[in-house]
């Protein structure tokens, strides 16, 4: 029991930190790609994959958006990490697809992605690609944001609150915080089947 308050507490405590307003500025960034018929790629490793996959079906249902996830594609990643290498597997993906001024990558990393530490560099390329192209670059992340915070136009950090909890709070929270941008009545276009079933 004791674990369950503290963790539940923590919970609490780390979304007391969050700025709304960076939140906001997260909505309208989205909004404004939505408006402008940019698409929205969503991405991330491990877990943060398992998020840019949901994520990627919320926003295309409940938003309207052209939104893609390169990572539901197992064989162009497999493809990819096996003849070009794990750094490059996004990167070409969004060079592939063209990715333009006009989109919008969006990132779930626990840890941003960091060149110095040579960790997640498969994100750090992405976010270089879409750079380069001067796409929009959103996301939720956790520790210092690494690369992803550094470059970002809107991020949102979870603060690590406890060293030992830094992935699960991140992770569990990174699906608060998209649920949270979808429901927004700025983003969201259509109902949840739930919430209009009478």
């Amino acid at each position: 029991m004791e674990f369950i308050r503290k963790y539940l507490t923590q919970v609490q405590q780390i979304i007391d930190q969050i700025d709304p307003a960076e939140v906001q500025k997260m909505v309208d960034v989205l909004r404004r790609v939505r408006e402008q018929n940019g698409r929205l790629f969503l991405i991330g490793s491990g877990g943060g994959a398992g998020h840019a996959s949901h994520a990627t079906c919320d926003f295309r249902k409940l938003g309207g958006f052209d939104a893609i996830c390169p990572l539901d594609n197992v064989s162009e990643l497999t493809a990819r990490v096996n003849d070009e290498g794990w750094d490059t597997s996004i990167s070409k993906n969004l060079q592939t697809s063209r990715l333009n001024a006009k989109d919008c990558l969006f990132i779930f990393s626990v840890g941003g992605g960091s060149e110095e530490k040579n960790i997640s560099t498969n994100l750090v390329n992405a976010i270089k690609a879409a750079k380069q192209v001067r796409a929009q670059v959103v996301g939720i992340v956790g520790k210092d944001g690494g690369y992803t915070a550094k470059c970002a136009d809107a991020c949102i950090v979870v603060p690590p609150l406890d060293p030992e909890l830094i992935t699960p709070h991140t992770e569990g929270l990174q699906a608060v915080f998209w649920h949270l941008l979808i429901s927004h009545p700025d983003l969201k276009l259509n109902p949840t089947k739930w919430e209009s079933t009478k």
